[in-house]
């Protein structure tokens, strides 16, 4: 059967139409600048976790914008500069391995978050969080769990978040070429494990990530394994 191309549109503008339901509601109470903030990277080996914050227009129709884990690379190339044209705010927060490695990942990615907030040329209103409040930002918060698929300006900070870092990537990757941080963007690939294997970890590594860092053999004391320490896993 061919596709009716018709359908097809309609099918899209009501998807996107149930994306907006949250903003819509909060638009309905008197908000006007919603901010949705989101985060790349949590689960990367290596390389930064990057949050964004973005304010979308009201009627702001963006065709195929969802959550970023749902696009091809294609796709979320296409969005990324489209959202930052049309959006009202887009702000953007790093925070580097080492400093991941200095507390965890939860507190990193919160920090980003934070920074993306801050970075937000006029402070919004309100924000809606993929799953998490985030603390030290005195704004009115709503946490959505799975926000990046169920709201709009979620998944606009998701796809804006995902695409910024994987252009860190792709120059680390021109850094450091033995690990092909451009192909799998510090992610666990059967590629990028063998590559820990073969070379070690590099500075861009998350030290305290389990399996980074070689495993050393336990010592031998007078024919006995002296265990070592469990390490906590990530």
């Amino acid at each position: 059967m061919t596709p009716d191309p018709l359908a097809a549109l309609f099918a899209e503008l009501g998807r996107l139409h149930d994306l907006d339901l949250a903003e819509t509601e909060l638009r309905r109470r008197g908000f006007t600048r919603i901010a949705g903030v989101d985060e790349a990277g949590r689960g990367s080996l290596a390389g930064p976790v990057v949050a964004a914050a973005v304010v979308l227009p009201a009627g702001c129709v963006l065709p195929g914008l969802d959550d970023s884990k749902k696009l091809d690379a294609e796709c979320r190339a296409r969005l990324a500069p489209e959202i930052r044209r049309r959006a009202l705010a887009v702000g953007v927060g790093v925070v580097a391995a080492t400093d991941i490695d200095s507390g965890d990942i939860l507190r990193a990615s919160l920090e980003a978050m934070r920074q993306a907030v801050r970075a937000l040329a006029s402070p919004p209103e309100i924000l809606l969080v993929d799953a998490v409040a985030v603390p030290g930002v005195r704004i009115p918060q709503i946490p959505i769990v799975h926000g990046d698929a169920l709201s709009a300006s979620i998944a606009a900070a998701s796809v804006v978040a995902k695409v910024h870092r994987d252009g860190l990537l792709d120059a680390l990757a021109r850094r450091y070429p033995a690990y092909g941080f451009d192909q799998h963007k510090g992610y666990g690939t059967p590629e990028h494990w063998q590559a820990l294997r073969l070379c070690g970890p590099c500075a861009e590594h998350r030290l305290t990530y389990h399996g980074v860092v070689p495993e050393a053999p336990e010592p031998v004391i007078e024919g006995r394994s002296v265990r070592r320490p469990v390490r906590i896993k990530v």
